[in-house]
């Protein structure tokens, strides 16, 4: 549309000048006239001569105000009508010019939609502006491939080389305090290192997540949200009796699309989350369901209340309601950023609600399959 408008209004434009020009010179050739018929009948003697130079002057000024009336209303329809003209042209030559344009928006939609790094526009044609546009455009999507592919390999080998010292540790402390020769003194030492051992290992565990979390997810399969949470409740189950917190579960089908393992972290960390943030006695409610087009997950649980300024930041990495000091039974922090993170990944959205009665609602979206 924009492009027929334009068409439309150089079209226009043209006319109008065009028409203006030749107006000024007709006007400018009747006056000439005018002008000459008046000089002949000054310069004549002879009365009945002048009285007809007059009158024919007078004839000529009149076909000459008719014939620049008639130049600019026929003129300005002539002009109106190829304005029209040229709209409609530029409607149908719109996909023609745009062609270029228009297979470099397909490309990048598929880039987009499948996250397919390795496909290129690859335009063939004349070095001009769309040209130079879609090398751009090729170049940041092989910098993109290179940067997550490096990505990657850092996570994989991060995840091994973080792991592997602290697995060495855990077990040379375990040896050591279980000698028959060991002291009391040795023991308890070890138990404490044993302690920061497996909170370093939560803190790499969700640091890793996260990483990974934030990539975005290529292969997603159909599969019902609810069968996750049911598979999470019945493993938290156990946790959950020792704590003295009743779990309602009220799940209806929720299908959707993505990575199960990444879903079935998301669904433990917010339930360990509601049964760990909660008090002796407390409740959690769960509920998946389906509306309006998207899949929808709750877990709310009673606890302290939580301001809404607070529950605003809890995604945030390392942070903890009421300033929570860092203590190694209430994890590393981590767990709502993971959350997002896979969320996010999954074109999804994720809020906290806090409750009048005390505690958070988390509310996760996706779309539904």
């Amino acid at each position: 549309m924009r492009f027929a408008l334009v068409c439309g209004c150089i079209s226009l434009l043209s006319g109008a000048v065009v028409l203006t020009i030749a107006y000024l010179l007709v006007r400018s050739h009747m006056h000439d006239q005018v002008r000459a018929l008046a000089r002949g009948s000054a310069d004549a003697f002879n009365p009945p001569y002048q009285a007809a130079a007059e009158n024919a002057s007078r004839v000529v000024r009149r076909s000459g105000n008719a014939t620049m009336g008639s130049l600019l209303t026929r003129g300005a329809t002539v002009v109106a009508l190829f304005g029209c003209a040229a709209v409609g042209l530029g409607w149908l030559a719109a996909p023609w010019a745009l062609r270029s344009l228009q297979r470099m928006t397909a490309t990048a939609r598929q880039v987009a939609q499948s996250h397919d790094l390795t496909e290129r526009i690859g335009y063939v044609g004349p070095r001009e502006q769309v040209h130079e546009l879609a090398d751009i455009f090729d170049t940041m999507i092989g910098r993109l491939a290179r940067a997550y592919g490096v990505q990657r390999r850092f996570i994989a080998n991060a995840s091994h080389e973080l792991r592997t010292p602290l697995a060495i540790n855990r077990t040379l402390v375990d040896v050591a305090i279980r000698r028959p020769d060991a002291t009391e003194e040795m023991r308890r030492l070890g138990e404490s290192l044993l302690v920061v051992n497996t909170r370093h290992e939560r803190l790499i565990d969700g640091l890793l997540a996260l990483a990974e979390g934030e990539q975005t997810v290529l292969d997603k399969r159909p599969l019902d949200l609810t069968d996750v949470v049911e598979h999470v409740l019945d493993l938290i189950a156990e946790e959950a009796g020792e704590r003295t917190v009743t779990v309602h579960r009220l799940l209806d089908a929720a299908p959707t699309a993505g990575d199960a393992v990444l879903l079935e972290r998301t669904v433990q960390n917010l339930v360990e989350n509601a049964i760990r943030h909660n008090r002796p006695g407390g409740e959690v409610w769960v509920t998946s369901r389906q509306r309006d087009g998207r899949v929808e997950l709750l877990v709310a649980n009673t606890g302290l209340v939580v301001p809404q300024y607070e529950a605003e930041t809890i995604f945030e990495p390392f942070r903890r309601l009421h300033a929570d000091r860092p203590r190694s039974d209430r994890g590393s922090g981590l767990g709502l950023s993971i959350v997002r993170a896979i969320v996010d990944a999954h074109e999804g959205t994720v809020s906290a609600r806090p409750r009048e009665e005390g505690g958070l609602t988390m509310v996760v979206e996706l779309p539904a399959a």
